[in-house]
């Protein structure tokens, strides 16, 4: 007796990756929780978790891993349509680099070059990522040192680095873990504010700061993006394919001269490589490679990873507070998560639920800012440290 599942072809375990795809196109289209990626991974998910023959003609497996090749081989039918953007566009790095040049173009860090202070709490915010890379490692969960790395910098909240690192060190969890990490970017707003009640009291929270921030010079605008290039590469050399796509995209952002190119990287460029990126992440997850226990063991780290990484932020504000006489709001300390702007928005919440006179966005960007530098230089720090 056949059931129904095994007359169209479906597995009990495609039912249930179709019924994840459906629920991240719902929260992208009903919910608006980060639908440019959400969506175009849900409809991918359903493409290769559907009948058998379209599951051939899109993406194909070879022992869990996508098939190599160009287009020969897709001529050949030994690869699919969607093998031949993963191959070129993610497993040769050049998208995730390619959207960090336009999320570059979208960036305003005049916040955190007014507040130097903002990237001692971007990286205290990057706690998280070193804890869950040891638990990781230490409990044998991971078998590599690079598995453990990309499970880590989903903790940084950033998907440029995290898709960049995990298609270096572990490409066989690409998956898993591209979609872990933008599924909780969408929910911090969700995530963080525990964490945040837990660690601060209302007189905290309440703290009132000034809403302006000093105003910064275009030179300052123009030097920023050349000199933390410089010193990053200096420090970390591996860094530079993120951190240079990323302050070259700032650099047409401010230079004042090239606004058609800041806007073509921000704007139609990014979102073509986006949809590239969301529906290739989605083709990587069919049944079989999904329903793994690392799979489950990635969506049970992640959720320390982001608790650490706000505690961190939100400690280093609490510690820089000893020594200042008008204190900051340790809430801002907390949106060094760089989940842009959902980190600054939950310390712009969080703040006024506790006085409503608080306007903290502002404050709270400079750290989200600082936090997306800093985890494009932990990455650098993995891969200059892990062989790959």
């Amino acid at each position: 007796m056949f059931g129904w599942y095994e007359i169209w072809g479906l597995t009990p375990g495609n039912i249930g990756m179709l019924f994840i795809g459906g629920a991240l196109i719902y929260l992208g289209i009903a919910r608006k929780m980060e639908p440019v990626l959400l969506v175009p991974i849900g409809f991918g998910i359903f493409l290769v978790n559907a009948v058998e023959p379209t599951l051939g003609n899109l993406m194909v497996f070879h022992d869990g891993v996508p098939g190599e090749g160009g287009i020969k081989e897709l001529m050949e039918g030994k690869i699919g349509v969607l093998n031949l953007l993963f191959n070129y566009g993610i497993a040769s790095e050049i998208v995730p680099l390619l959207i960090f040049l336009g999320v570059g173009a979208m960036i305003d860090f005049g916040p955190a070059i007014a507040r130097p202070m903002s990237f001692l709490f971007g990286a205290a915010a990057q706690l998280g990522v070193f804890v869950v890379f040891l638990i990781a490692y230490l409990t044998g969960w991971f078998d590599t040192l690079g598995e453990a790395a990309s499970v880590g910098i989903i903790g940084g909240s950033d998907g440029p680095p995290t898709v960049y690192l995990t298609t270096s060190l572990a490409p066989q969890l690409l998956g898993a873990i591209t979609l872990v990490a933008y599924s909780y970017m969408a929910l911090v707003p969700i995530l963080q504010p525990p964490v945040i009640r837990l660690l601060t009291t209302k007189k905290e929270r309440a703290i009132y700061m000034k809403p302006q921030v000093r105003e910064v010079s275009h030179l300052e605008l123009v030097l920023f993006p050349i000199l933390v290039f410089t010193g990053s590469v200096l420090l970390v050399p591996k860094a530079a394919p993120l951190i240079g796509m990323l302050m070259f995209g700032n650099l047409l952002r401010v230079s004042g001269v090239t606004n058609r190119l800041a806007e073509a990287a921000g704007g139609a460029f990014i979102d073509v490589l986006t949809f590239i990126l969301g529906i290739c992440v989605g083709a990587l997850m069919p049944a079989e490679v999904f329903f793994k226990g690392q799979t489950l063991a990635i969506i049970g780290l992640a959720v320390v990873a982001f608790a650490m990484s706000t505690a961190g932020g939100l400690l280093a504000a609490k510690f820089v507070n000893l020594f200042l006489k008008e204190k900051i709001n340790p809430l801002i300390g907390a949106a060094g998560v760089s989940a842009v702007p959902m980190a600054a928005r939950v310390a712009q919440i969080e703040g006024q639920k506790a006085n409503p006179r608080n306007f903290l966005l502002m404050h709270a960007m400079g750290p989200n800012m600082a936090g997306a530098i800093a985890t494009s230089v932990v990455a650098g720090v993995f891969l200059g440290m892990i062989p790959h």
